[in-house]
């Protein structure tokens, strides 16, 4: 009853707002944004320099899959010039605030700019693809390509700075694909699994030679069944994988409950560190961007599977 409340107050809140044009010359002003997540927000940062000022309403450790608006997030939406947005069903909970700010508010999905047959379809949903591109550098480029060019046709004054923007940044990004690449290559092939909480990083996967294998699904709205932990645990012990992942975003216990099932076949794998996979990290680290968590997780999987110490 409470959560029909809430509900009913962010539509009403929806309902009242007037739709048109954002308020104002925006040329002489920061265009306000508002992200869902921070992954997000860091891209249209990037893009937008000194242009935008952006609020994103989920911070380091949330999980998108489950995140619910608040009220106070709602007033928020309704109060931006633009709205950027993961989509694909990142931010399933969100999907009927989101819908209906659409005609109220410009909406941008950063992944509608990738082309349907670069995207993987979901493991459980029929016509539904996996939301996790970021995890591939080269698709995340894409997405920084239709963030410019939002914001040129948000703003056409000020098209040359997102140009400019833009290019430096996919030139960071080249220089991460690359290094992605550089990296993977000193596991050797057979080595090159990868164990998760969730089934977050299938790009990854494709674009860097990992197999991979999450305990969860693509969304972590459902919890692992015991069936899964011990699923997992097997094919762990027979392929004498020696690390597996936690993930910021998602409980710690999920693994560890395969880590322990895994020593009920008397086989020892470690925790090989903490990946950030649906969140950045803490803002202000290098961690707090996409480019650092990137770097972070490449590091981290590495190290582990080479059994560096």
């Amino acid at each position: 009853m409470k959560h029909f409340g809430l509900l009913l107050l962010m539509l009403v809140l929806v309902a009242c707002a007037s739709p048109g044009a954002p308020d104002g010359n925006l040329s002489d002003r920061p265009i306000r944004v508002v992200t869902t997540t921070g992954i997000v927000g860091d891209l249209v940062q990037n893009i937008g320099g000194e242009r935008v000022s952006v609020i994103s309403l989920m911070g380091p450790g949330v999980d998108p899959h489950v995140y619910k608006a608040s009220a106070r997030d709602v007033i928020r939406l309704q109060d931006a010039d633009i709205i950027f947005y993961n989509g694909l069903h990142l931010e399933a909970a969100m999907g009927d605030v989101l819908e209906r700010m659409q005609g109220r508010v410009r909406t941008v999905a950063v992944t509608a700019g990738i082309p349907r047959e670069s995207l993987l379809p979901s493991d459980k949903y029929e016509n539904l693809y996996d939301p996790h591109i970021w995890f591939d550098v080269t698709l995340w480029k894409r997405a920084a390509e239709h963030v410019r060019d939002a914001l040129i046709d948000l703003d056409p004054s000020n098209a040359s700075v997102y140009r400019a923007n833009a290019d430096n940044y996919i030139r960071q990004l080249d220089a991460l694909h690359t290094y992605a690449l550089e990296q993977s290559a000193t596991i050797p092939a057979g080595q090159r699994v990868l164990i998760t909480a969730h089934d977050a990083f299938r790009y990854f996967g494709r674009a860097y030679g990992f197999e991979v294998r999450g305990l969860q699904g693509i969304s972590t709205a459902t919890e692992a069944g015991a069936a899964d932990v011990q699923a997992l645990a097997e094919f762990i012990a027979t392929r004498h994988i020696p690390a597996i992942f936690v993930e910021t975003s998602v409980p710690q216990r999920t693994i560890e409950a395969v880590q322990a099932a895994v020593q009920e076949r008397g086989f020892t794998v470690a925790i090989g560190g903490e990946l950030f996979s649906d969140a950045l990290g803490t803002p202000g680290t290098s961690e707090g961007t996409y480019i650092g968590m990137v770097r972070h997780n490449i590091d981290t999987i590495v190290r582990a599977l080479r059994g560096a110490a």
